[in-house]
């Protein structure tokens, strides 16, 4: 009982994001200008919807929202973001006897600590599947419940607005799920290998790319930061699953909902530029997509 308050809490807590920005990051070529906030339209008498761009962080800096952004939300009937919480323990937990057999005595013991460091228990993070802990220890310290996602969520909860999902939960966590066992301890241990310093320096670049609302910039960063340190097969795969494979269905749900109903779209930023970036899917199916300007 302790074990699942515990692991419902975590999630809540913005767990259940696949990365800052998506995990792996669109390629640099941007097929639009730079913003964060875009209106998207289908034509002349369509209703009007808007995409926003996210980062899965409580930074201060991150949260205190635009007042375009709250604007396009109070406009919008329907808010839409990438999955919604939920209280399904089965994509997070590993089967008995848990992570720690697969550990070496050095990982097990930083293990540990950065459980503590995260405020977990050690009992919780030694059942948690390995891509999971390294989302979580690639942070430089424990998030908030209170992620620019999960503000946004909660606002759309309060001012009634209609909630739903880019994709449900399975299809969300399919990509992580396909991963074998060794591909995601090659994720924890690139994560276990990077220092405290190393950590905080490139979260601090990540909250600076986003802040200045350069999506290139965005996705080039988070490009290297994500894919340094693992085998570049496993990288790649990486990119096809989480990112390629999921702006086809994403883009696709987004037009079709925007042809007939006001959306806000919350969707991690790496996910809108680029050859096959959902903007780019957007223009290809009709719509007029143009940058919101303060």
């Amino acid at each position: 009982m302790a074990f699942t308050h515990s692991l419902k809490s975590l999630l809540f807590r913005g767990f259940f994001y696949c990365a800052l920005l998506a995990l792996c990051s669109a390629m640099p070529a941007l097929a639009a200008g730079q913003g964060l906030l875009w209106k998207v339209k289908a034509g002349e008498h369509a209703p009007v919807s808007y995409l926003f761009g996210t980062i899965h962080a409580d930074d201060p800096r991150v949260t205190e929202l635009d007042d375009s952004v709250n604007q396009a939300l109070h406009s919008a009937s329907v808010f839409m973001m990438e999955v919604l919480p939920s209280s399904d323990l089965a994509p997070y937990v590993m089967p008995a006897p848990g992570l720690a057999p697969h550990l070496k005595p050095a990982e097990l013991e930083q293990v540990q600590a950065l459980a503590e460091q995260h405020g977990l228990e050690q009992k919780l993070a030694l059942r948690m599947k390995p891509w999971l802990l390294a989302m979580v220890f690639d942070l430089p310290q424990a998030q908030s419940p209170y992620t620019l996602d999960v503000q946004l969520y909660l606002q759309a909860q309060q001012a009634g607005k209609q909630v739903q999902a880019l994709e449900g939960m399975q299809e969300h966590f399919s990509a992580l799920e396909s991963l074998s066992l060794q591909e995601q301890m090659q994720m924890l241990r690139t994560v276990l290998a990077r220092s405290q310093a190393q950590k905080e320096a490139d979260f601090e670049l990540l909250v600076q790319a986003y802040l200045s609302g350069d999506l290139a910039r965005v996705a080039a960063l988070d490009e290297q930061l994500s894919g340094n340190g693992l085998n570049p097969a496993l990288w790649q795969k990486l990119k096809l699953l989480l990112l390629d494979e999921r702006n086809v269905s994403m883009a696709a749900r987004i037009a079709k909902l925007a042809r007939q109903q006001s959306l806000f779209v919350a969707v991690g930023a790496a996910h809108l530029p680029g050859q096959g970036g959902i903007i780019e899917r957007l223009q290809q199916a009709g719509f007029k997509v143009e940058l919101v300007r303060e």
